[in-house]
């Protein structure tokens, strides 16, 4: 398979806060954006008020971003960075024209049912494409204002990873390259559904040292998984794995932190869930998790632990029943 030109044209196919500060880098770097909204009304919104003040109010965007209800068109682009839903990924690939295009993967999550990461249901479907993924600390308001963030870029196609880079890289963007597009999927996943355990945490009250433990817990847990998965560990000690496990757990820009604080307080998954515009990865990721974990022979306590809570357990038992655990020894 030949490496794919990245041409003047990029499309990006999701016009929530990440697709659309995505297609504003790459505007900023001298390119022509096509940007797909689902929604045909927020795509006239987009166009005749140079903004998207349903998910990225306040930013003014670029001339150079035209956005567009018809995804045929926009996935005409021979570059096309996909910003959907994980779970929405492989209807929205079903209706993209297979041409060779480059995808660039920058959802996060594990497909219910099947339990494939995003770079394996884009082989599946456009096999004929080179694929990379982006991933990394990377809240959407910040990249949008020009904010330093640092990401990687992970591809098992080095030309098609530098060119790439080239880009998307700016003043206060930074790419990193990999070849392990495995681990920098598996940490993307993974940190979502500790961000919601880190939230519980926290709406329950139960300190500082104990959000400390998790996130270090969780790693164990993330790089176990990572590694079964054929991940490799400094993939996952990096910026795709804790650099954005470390940014998730701790912010309240974090909207899977934000559905852990909830669940925390006691409150029902389905009321927090329901009527959100924005999407939580980690409340779908979770239980496909815990599938794709005990497939692996991977022990993930607490990961199994949020899709308890997710699935209506009281926050009490599973918090007793975590810190009732037998003792091991920490490299376990």
């Amino acid at each position: 398979m030949s490496s794919p030109v990245i041409g003047p044209a990029i499309g990006v196919v999701g016009a929530g806060a990440w697709g659309t500060a995505l297609a504003q880098l790459c505007a900023a770097g001298g390119h022509e954006v096509r940007l797909w909204a689902r929604d045909p009304a927020l795509a006239a919104a987009i166009d005749g008020g140079r903004g998207n003040e349903r998910y990225l109010p306040g930013i003014a965007l670029s001339p150079a971003i035209r956005a567009d209800a018809d995804l045929a068109h926009v996935g005409l682009a021979p570059v096309l960075l996909l910003v959907t839903p994980a779970q929405a990924l492989r209807q929205v690939l079903e209706r993209v024209p297979a041409r060779g295009q480059a995808l660039v993967l920058c959802s996060k999550g594990i497909e219910a049912g099947s339990l494939k990461l995003m770079s394996e249901v884009a082989a599946e479907l456009h096999p004929g494409s080179a694929v990379a993924v982006l991933s990394g600390p990377s809240f959407a308001h910040e990249v949008a204002r020009g904010l330093p963030t640092a990401v990687t870029l992970a591809s098992a196609d080095a030309g098609l990873a530098a060119r790439l880079a080239d880009a998307l890289a700016g003043p206060a963007f930074r790419p990193y390259l990999s070849d392990d597009v495995v681990g920098a999927e598996v940490g993307g996943a993974v940190k979502n559904v500790l961000a919601i355990a880190c939230g519980v945490v926290d709406g329950a009250g139960l300190g500082q040292n104990a959000r400390a433990a998790l996130i270090a817990r969780g790693f164990a847990e993330m790089t176990r998984f990572g590694l079964a998965r054929g991940g490799r560990l400094e993939t996952l000690a990096g910026l795709s794995g804790l650099g954005d496990l470390v940014l998730t757990c701790s912010s309240t820009s974090s909207r899977n932190y934000s559905l852990g604080v909830g669940l925390g307080q006691g409150r029902g998954a389905a009321e927090l869930l329901a009527g959100r515009r924005t999407i939580a990865e980690g409340a779908a990721t979770a239980p496909e998790l815990a599938r794709a974990a005990a497939a692996a022979g991977v022990e993930m306590p607490v990961c199994a632990a949020v899709g308890r809570l997710l699935g209506g357990a009281a926050v009490d038992a599973v918090i007793g029943d975590l810190l009732a655990r037998p003792l091991r020894a920490e490299g376990r």
